[in-house]
């Protein structure tokens, strides 16, 4: 499909992904755990289109989710999907736990002893029984951003390793709940296979142990976090996801139980791509700034992690490339997607392409400055289909009263 026609059809800031493509990503792991009892819970809070969820669904993946809204997304797109549904986060509320046993969940991963508790306290008031899974925290470091770092005992997320074996006892009897699983994530954006491997290994040892005490669980959650490439190297993906299964099943070797894996970048953010159009290219002294329709409320990596993503022109020019900062029209020295970054010549109206936004690109974006949300397009073979309008200032100002 041709991008300039495509913006020139649905506008721009436009965001454009490919249903191949992330079909493809979630076939690598259906390749590489082969022979193994698995399934991928792709993690909704990277892309949370409807239109993404539906497409997933469809080819047998299960959902990752850590709110109610995004259960809610899950059921209207695929609500036959429910019983394959994981429910993470630190804070779940007293709602959006009861909402998930309503409609019968695969399991909750649990992170805390309060949860715990409040997950007891709701099933018995429901009287529905729930399976659930300890998320513990192997204290495992993951070479990757510190934001997105989530292993280690100084994070938020997850139950100390060591107290997990007694929590799981002191509740073995509990009328509503069942020890199904065990759950892990160390992190995000994660480039080696060695992580992954050391946090299963310290998690099949304590599977090992619970078993010995008369305590079976059935699944093992690996989480997500494995990484892409966002410079544009030669990177194989599918070695890479065969690198992981390889660690994954060395670390698991004897465990029969089936395996949970929650990829949600690496399925979607390739697949992706943030379309704009250069308002203007402004010479300030020695410094050159190309102006783009698009903003950081679009797509906030940059300003927030200082990600990188590639930037390319649509249709290039002749000439040489020269550093110029890409930035949007947001009134924030943050608002930036790249700096001092070698760009072919660009004129006003010339459309650029920043690659590898599949992934929290829509999901994080905002209104900031009353700016409306970019529309979605998905390219199915030689098709392609708007899954979600540009917002209007209707949509924006309608929960608003004056």
């Amino acid at each position: 499909m041709s991008l300039e026609a495509l913006a020139n059809k649905y506008g721009t800031p436009l965001y454009v992904y490919s249903a191949d493509q992330i079909l493809d990503r979630l076939g690598m792991f259906h390749e590489a755990l082969e022979g193994r009892d698995h399934l991928v819970c792709y993690a909704v809070k990277a892309n949370s289109s409807l239109a993404i969820l539906k497409l997933l669904a469809e080819h047998g993946a299960g959902f990752d989710i850590v709110s109610g809204g995004e259960l809610d997304r899950v059921l209207a797109a695929a609500p036959e999907a429910a019983g394959r549904v994981v429910f993470s986060g630190v804070g779940k509320t007293a709602d959006e736990i009861d909402h998930a046993l309503n409609v019968g969940i695969l399991e909750f991963n649990v992170e805390s002893e309060a949860e715990l508790d409040l997950l007891s306290a709701r099933a018995a008031k429901l009287k529905r029984k729930t399976r659930f899974a300890l998320r513990v925290n192997p204290d495992v470091f993951a070479e990757t951003h510190p934001y997105i770092s989530t292993g280690l005992r100084e994070h938020k997320f997850g139950i100390d390793i060591k107290r997990a074996a007694e929590l799981y006892k002191r509740v073995k009897g509990n009328k509503w709940l069942e020890a199904h699983g065990i759950s892990v994530h160390i992190g995000s954006q994660i480039r080696s296979a060695d992580p992954f491997g050391a946090a299963l290994g310290r998690v099949h040892k304590l599977v090992r142990q619970l078993r010995r005490e008369g305590i079976e669980l059935r699944s093992i959650d690996a989480g997500g976090g494995l990484g892409i490439d966002y410079h544009g190297g030669n990177s194989d993906p599918a070695a890479r996801v065969r690198d992981y299964a390889v660690a994954i099943n060395a670390a698991l070797d004897g465990f029969e139980g089936r395996l949970l894996l929650e990829p949600g970048r690496f399925l979607v953010a390739q697949a992706g791509a943030l379309v704009t159009r250069v308002l203007n290219v402004k010479q300030n002294g020695r410094k050159t700034f190309v102006i783009t329709d698009a903003a950081m409320n679009d797509l906030i990596r940059p300003a927030l992690y200082q990600a990188h993503h590639e930037i390319v022109p649509v249709m290039p020019r002749a000439g040489r490339a020269r550093a110029v900062d890409i930035v949007g029209p947001v009134c924030e020295s943050g608002d930036f997607f790249a700096r001092d970054r070698k760009l072919a010549p660009v004129e006003t109206g010339d459309l650029l392409a920043l690659l590898d936004a599949g992934a929290y690109g829509m999901s994080q974006a905002s209104n900031y400055n009353t700016r409306l949300r970019p529309a979605e397009v998905l390219v199915e073979g030689k098709r392609a289909r708007l899954i979600k309008r540009r917002e209007t200032i209707a949509d924006l100002l309608a929960t608003e009263i004056p």
